[in-house]
């Protein structure tokens, strides 16, 4: 084990695009509390010629070994040293074409030529492929980097160019300036041909882009200019290097990555097309630089001890960014996608009974995957809501003030998060928090009425049947209903399994989770103030937050096997005049996916509701955009458009088919409704649809529309056309792509019969997919594919995990899933 730590790194890079390697060099200065003769590095993939040690202003040459499992490089010191320590070591590397380390992304230019570009993705473990390092994030140190590249390419690193200069045989030096203290993980450099934008407004934010597509960039350019600002005046603390830098990168494995002052994107996720960005597009544009805007100060200047502490990153990124986002647009009405899209995503995952704590216990090499993803950003960032809306927004401010002045450019656990808060607040924070994050899963809240009482008893809620003595510290809120219409609301820490509630005599009906802040569920055992709340949800009384909780709640408890689903139905005739996007997009998410997992008679049941019901939402909202309609209208209209569809309404069906046939005679549809028209179009045209797709594939120039063509090649509905589109997928989709319609299929009930022997007959290709990429096609897929034959789907994968230390949390999940969907399928 290492006694020493790096504090500064001097890398040197020769990248090669032509043969797509390099070769490079880096020093690096150690301090050393005692007396060592061996130093452990972390490489992986790399070619080491020379490690030497300066002594006496001369380097001397060392011993060295590596170990390519342990991902080791052992250097072995002429004599004992100690105090101050400098290596210099020579080495080579590839660029290679997995989104990891040092890569090359392709593209094709405007003379149909193929030409590349080189980045890098470091988190969480990367950095050692493309230099040698002390790769974990407490190593914090600072890092001078220099690019020796053709004349004609341009370079982009962390910090800002000290120096560019013309060294001859048509290259040139670009070093840039020295970063501040910061982890590995977090070092960027990137070559090729870059155009920039820059904003007019604060110079210090750009976006770069490939050659030509800087216009499709102000619309980026623009929110990160507004989400520093936000980060600047809300956490007080101002952003410590001279630039950032939006960078659109053609091949891209995650959505976006943090890189300090050097931010990466999907093209998708940061270029702007009037065409085909619909105003989902736009709010998901919105949400990611935002999001990785708020790295710029959890995570890069303040950074986890370990990855067990990864949340502190994450949750703080994600809750934030809608804070950023409703900041500066607040009618994209975005806390109602982050219900949909992060609490209540988070709350199906926990469900599971084989889940993990927030802070994920050990902390070496990789933590983000499919299984872990939606505990560490979106129930972390579910917590902090919770966690705000018992603190106050105020506390909660000075409580992260404290915390990024007081540990700026170090490295922190939880523990330093709850100091923080504790500093600012008499509440009893530190119990709270430790007791949501230290512990997997999440309460359900029963409720009863007993004589002149409310009682509430907290028991953990999981899908499948459980035998847990868990207990949670739970912010309550309790709204009551009176006889004469008015209502009051209540709070109250339940720190016990039981709490008892007088009831005034004239309360006539309770909803718990007032506001739905709170991160549990509630089962109303009264089913008399059930029908009442019901009848206040068709007045619309109470705000879409509660109305979307209740119907929610009442779903939990039938993926739990505790209510039908035509109670579940019953109880939404009480929307039948619901005019939110939160209620009904949630309402729209649970039919759709009881209507993939049902038996015929449970398919027909939901088809004739779902046929009524959002043939009057379509009715209402209408099925063309229109200008200027709220932002929640245009992403729910694409949504209920499709689903409407599959439940057999047929003005929507002619209306998108009539559209996408707009499409193949040369015109345009609106980007607000493309995605379904795509859609519906692989439904219903069949093989026209495909010819057509795929040659729209191949044309076009927007990644926001190639990712909405590939939700439309999931939906064809013969056996024929699906095979021959997953055949498609896998030879022609680019691989950062490739997962995507491949597990969508898992959602389209066509093609559910035939994905599981596809998915074993197709095992060694998708296996050389991007590892959190195959565990999105095993989640996508097998929890509904795997009921076609679900033994044969267990002892398969209780074999596979035998075999192979291959995705093995996201087949637990997929399998318990499936045992879920199989419960609810099977239910009496």
């Amino acid at each position: 084990m290492n006694t020493i730590h790096p504090n500064h790194y001097q890398i040197t890079l020769y990248p090669n695009l032509s043969s797509f390697s390099f070769s490079g060099s880096v020093i690096i200065d150690f301090d050393a509390a005692e007396r060592i003769d061996q130093i452990t590095l972390n490489i992986l993939e790399l070619a080491i010629w020379q490690c030497q040690i300066s002594r006496d202003g001369q380097y001397r040459d060392c011993r060295f070994s590596v170990d390519p499992e342990k991902e080791q490089l052992w250097i072995n010191l002429p004599e004992p040293v100690d105090e101050h320590i400098r290596l210099k070591i020579t080495y080579e590397g590839k660029i290679n074409d997995q989104m990891a380390g040092f890569y090359r992304s392709r593209y094709i230019n405007d003379d149909g030529t193929e030409t590349h570009i080189a980045v890098t993705q470091f988190q969480e473990s990367d950095a050692r492929r493309a230099f040698p390092c002390v790769d974990h994030p407490f190593e914090k140190a600072t890092f001078e980097i220099e690019m020796v590249i053709d004349e004609h390419l341009s370079a982009i690193s962390n910090d800002i160019v000290r120096e560019e200069k013309r060294i001859g045989d048509q290259k040139k030096s670009i070093r840039f300036r020295q970063t501040p203290r910061m982890s590995t993980y977090l070092v960027f450099w990137g070559i090729g041909t870059f155009d920039r934008i820059i904003d007019t407004v604060d110079t210090r934010v750009a976006v770069a882009t490939l050659p030509g597509k800087t216009a499709y960039g102000v619309f980026g350019v623009t929110i990160g200019r507004k989400a520093l600002r936000f980060c600047e005046d809300f956490f007080k603390v101002p952003y410590p290097l001279p630039k950032v830098d939006l960078i659109a990168v053609p091949d891209f494995a995650f959505g976006a990555m943090e890189n300090w002052g050097a931010i990466t994107f999907r093209e998708n996720l940061l270029l702007h097309y009037p065409e085909s960005t619909s105003k989902a597009g736009e709010q998901r544009i919105c949400e990611v630089v935002a999001h990785e805007t708020v790295h710029q100060w959890f995570g890069n200047l303040v950074t986890p001890l370990d990855w067990k502490y990864l949340w502190l990153n994450e949750s703080f990124a994600t809750y934030f960014s809608y804070r950023v986002v409703d900041a500066y647009h607040p009618e994209m009405e975005i806390w109602g996608q982050f219900i949909l899209g992060h609490t209540n995503r988070a709350m199906s995952r926990d469900a599971l009974i084989d889940t993990q704590p927030i802070e994920i216990p050990g902390g070496e090499h990789v933590v983000i995957n499919a299984s872990t993803a939606p505990i560490i950003y979106s129930k972390g960032g579910s917590i902090l809501r919770q966690i705000e809306g018992y603190l106050g927004e105020k506390k909660f401010q000075n409580g992260l003030h404290h915390y990024l002045t007081h540990h700026a450019y170090q490295c922190t656990s939880s523990k330093d998060l709850w100091a923080s808060f504790d500093a600012i607040s008499d509440k009893p924070i530190t119990t709270l928090m430790k007791n949501w994050i230290e512990q997997p899963g999440y309460p359900v809240i029963e409720v009863k009425k007993q004589g002149k009482d409310l009682i509430l008893t907290q028991k953990r809620f999981t899908y499948l049947p459980n035998e847990s003595s868990q207990t949670w510290i739970i912010p309550i809120s309790i709204r009551f209903f009176s006889k004469d219409g008015n209502s009051r609301k209540i709070e109250m820490l339940m720190e016990n399994p039981v709490a008892r509630i007088p009831l005034e005599p004239d309360v006539t009906a309770w909803k718990i989770n007032d506001g739905h802040t709170g991160f549990y569920h509630v089962a109303y055992h009264d089913f008399d103030n059930l029908d009442s709340l019901g009848n206040i949800v068709s007045k619309m009384a109470i705000i879409p937050e509660d109305r979307w909780g209740l119907q929610n709640d009442l779903f939990s408890m039938v993926r739990s096997n505790r209510v039908s689903i035509s109670q579940y139905l019953k109880f939404l005739e009480n929307y039948e005049m619901e005019d939110a996007f939160l209620p009904l997009s949630g309402i729209a998410e649970n039919l759709y996916l009881s209507f993939n997992i049902m038996d015929d008679y449970g398919k027909k049941e939901i088809s004739d509701f779902g046929r009524k019901f959002f043939g009057k939402i379509l009715e209402r909202i209408g099925l063309k955009p229109i200008d200027k309609e709220p932002v929640s209208i245009s992403v729910l209209r694409e949504q209920v458009i499709w689903h409407a569809v599959i439940y057999g309404h047929e003005n929507s069906r002619n209306f998108a088919v009539n559209q996408f046939l707009r499409l193949v005679d040369g015109k345009e549809v609106h980007p607000d409704i493309q995605k379904c028209v795509f859609q519906v179009g692989a439904l219903v045209k069949g093989k026209e649809a495909f010819t057509w797709m795929k040659k729209r594939f191949y044309e076009s120039e927007s990644e926001h529309e190639r990712m909405n063509l590939l939700a439309g090649f999931a939906c064809f509905s013969t056996f024929d056309l699906i095979q021959e589109s997953l055949r498609f997928t896998l030879d022609q989709v680019p691989s950062r792509n490739k997962y995507i319609p491949i597990a969508a299929m898992g959602s389209n009930w066509f093609a559910i019969p035939l994905l599981w022997k596809w998915y074993k007959d197709h095992i060694k290709e998708l296996e050389t997919m991007h590892p959190l990429h195959y565990e999105r096609v095993i989640t996508g897929i097998i929890p509904t594919a795997g009921m076609e034959d679900p033994a044969d789907v267990h002892g398969f994968f209780t074999n596979y995990l035998k075999q192979k230390d291959l995705a093995g949390d996201a087949i637990k999940l997929a399998m318990e899933k499936l045992q879920v969907n199989l419960q609810m399928r099977n239910a009496i």
